[in-house]
């Protein structure tokens, strides 16, 4: 049986993965809007990750007999006018998503409640990869993003981004 705390923050992440998603898609359609088709699809990826790691947030919670509790899902209200904006806030959103669930790992290892933290090992994992992902499309972008040509070849790389679903087993 799960700790109430870690149960509530867990279940509160959850919705924080779905939001990621939501977020993820609007920027999809910023680049969309732009002509970027590339950056779009990037995207459009991420918010299919995000969503995938609120189902396993979802499952854990049903593995351990816990009832999910689906909040309204805000909408994003990220100010996007130049073309880095998304990347900027994106990277700030990873950061962010890493904090919760240094959260959650913690508040599972004071109550000593091991094969919590052990789930959350691949999500530690997960968020570090994604601030790194999202550096590097930041000094991508500064180093390309003002040359026409530097753009539509950073586009075309990041539009034969593939979806891979997660390999974590419950």
């Amino acid at each position: 049986m799960l700790n109430k705390n870690v149960a509530e923050l867990l279940n509160t992440q959850v919705n924080k993965e779905f939001y990621s998603a939501y977020l993820y898609l609007d920027f999809a359609n910023f680049y969309e809007a732009k002509g970027l088709n590339g950056f779009a699809n990037w995207y459009k990826i991420q918010a299919q990750e995000e969503r995938d790691h609120a189902l396993l947030f979802y499952q854990y919670l049903h593995n351990n007999n816990e009832t999910v509790t689906l909040e309204a899902i805000a909408k994003p209200d990220v100010k996007m006018e130049g073309l880095i904006d998304p990347l900027k806030a994106g990277l700030a959103h990873e950061e962010y998503v890493t904090e919760l669930i240094h959260t959650i790992y913690a508040a599972a290892r004071d109550v000593n409640d091991f094969r919590t933290t052990q789930f959350l090992d691949w999500f530690v994992k997960e968020q570090g990869e994604e601030e790194t992902n999202a550096n590097d499309l930041i000094t991508k972008m500064e180093l390309f993003g003002s040359d026409p040509k530097g753009l539509y070849m950073l586009d075309n790389e990041l539009g034969t981004r593939t979806y891979a679903a997660p390999s974590l087993t419950l």
